[in-house]
């Protein structure tokens, strides 16, 4: 997916929240994020949409302050609240250009606009399937915007500066410890490569996984960001590592 493809879909994605949770109970609790009630959540992705629009719109050098990003309250606010953001977000963003330098949170990396509108689609698209889950309803994802998400998920979780930041990951290393992620309804498959003293990650199977797990598309997503365990997938090859490995791995 290109930027402007990127920036339709947060408002898109923010859209279809904003339909999944009309009438629904904002003190319900949100599992994947338990310390949070629905209210709270819905809290956390508006904030975050204005948070983003802000370090763009200003050509921000450094955070600026995320209290209210980290510790939403839950102030009851309409379902258009919601979508303003994300309209501002996406204004702003398709002014600004993909090449717009700007902060952000990855040391080294390209400081451009485009990071967030890759960010806050997928940030929007994660939230989304916590707030419709928790609000009773199934959830749904294309394969474009699930196969965009989890290559995301891929490279932010392959930074060098994680193995500082939660040094445990290192136990992860070593050698044939290769892990395959396969859909079972789309063409792509990632390899998960932790054999050498990186995490890294390539498109394709490994010539010999130490596991192997299968599901669908969209499972696979919600597992990688803990929204599912394991256990919904077909896996075989070394299910305690598997699980070892998602326990260290997830954000978001």
């Amino acid at each position: 997916m290109d930027f402007h493809e990127r920036c339709a879909e947060i408002l898109r994605q923010t859209e279809q929240l904003a339909a999944a949770v009309e009438g629904a109970d904002r003190t319900v609790r949100v599992a994947a994020c338990p310390e949070w009630n629905l209210g709270q959540l819905l809290d956390h992705v508006g904030t975050g949409h204005r948070w983003a629009e802000e370090i763009v719109r200003t050509r921000a050098d450094r955070w600026p302050r995320e209290d209210e990003l980290r510790n939403p309250v839950g102030t009851p606010r309409p379902e258009s609240w919601l979508v303003d953001g994300a309209k501002a977000l996406v204004a702003t963003l398709r002014e600004a250009g993909p090449e717009a330098e700007v902060f952000t949170p990855v040391p080294n990396g390209p400081q451009r606009a485009a990071f967030y509108a890759r960010r806050f689609m997928n940030e929007t698209l994660i939230h989304r399937a916590d707030a419709t889950l928790a609000a009773g309803w199934k959830f749904t994802v294309s394969p474009e915007v699930a196969h965009d998400a989890l290559e995301e998920w891929l490279e932010l979780g392959s930074l060098p500066q994680l193995l500082e930041q939660v040094p445990e990951r290192r136990e992860l290393l070593g050698p044939d410890r290769t892990i395959h992620l396969a859909p079972i309804d789309h063409a792509a498959s990632w390899t998960v490569d932790l054999t050498g003293d990186q995490l890294a990650w390539h498109p394709g199977p490994p010539s010999n996984a130490a596991v192997t797990v299968a599901a669908p598309l969209r499972d696979l997503l919600l597992m990688v960001y803990g929204r599912l365990p394991s256990e919904i997938a077909h896996r075989t090859g070394d299910t305690e590592y598997l699980d070892r490995w998602l326990s260290l791995v997830s954000f978001g």
